[in-house]
């Protein structure tokens, strides 16, 4: 394991962090939405919309979704519908997807047009998707830190250029 990893993980663990990871459930069942947001509520920050229209409003309004869980079947629009017709102004939240049905076309339209991290049935386990969240934002989180070591190292480059012909100059 790496030592960002090990940090990660280590701040993972601290119940203060968790407050911070931002969850989105859409499922058009109330009684599966109540029970998420009960289950996992001292962990995760949980917001819960019962149809897509309602997620993407959600979506808009907060703007740091750090991980989406939706269900495949659902009556406006499927969750891979919904999560592909957000990809483009919503691209950082790591995808979930939920489903009741054992469907391996679902599976492959939702890694390949939902871009899916994970696929679960229901119903699920609560430490199993304790820790398939825990790995999603740590995945989230290495996302956001290689985007600013890249953009940091970039910087450098230019800095060092400009280095490199200042003396070329002299």
């Amino acid at each position: 394991m790496s030592e960002l990893s090990k940090s990660l993980h280590s701040l993972l663990n601290k119940s203060e962090l968790f407050m911070k990871i931002k969850i989105l459930y859409i499922d058009d069942e109330a009684m599966n939405l109540t029970t998420f947001k009960a289950t996992f509520r001292r962990g995760f920050e949980i917001f819960t919309a019962e149809s897509a229209r309602e997620g993407k409003k959600i979506i808009e309004e907060e703007k740091d979704i750090h991980i989406i869980v939706t269900d495949q079947k659902m009556p406006e629009m499927t969750g891979i519908e919904f999560l592909e017709s957000i990809i483009e102004k919503y691209p950082d939240p790591i995808r979930i997807l939920l489903t009741g049905y054992s469907d391996m076309n679902a599976v492959v339209d939702a890694i390949n047009k939902g871009r899916v991290y994970q696929y679960v049935e229901k119903p699920w386990k609560e430490n199993e998707f304790k820790i398939i969240l825990e790995k999603a934002y740590e995945i989230y989180s290495l996302r956001k830190e290689n985007i600013k070591l890249t953009e940091s190292l970039k910087d450098s480059n230019k800095k060092l250029e400009f280095m490199i012909r200042q003396k070329f100059l002299d």
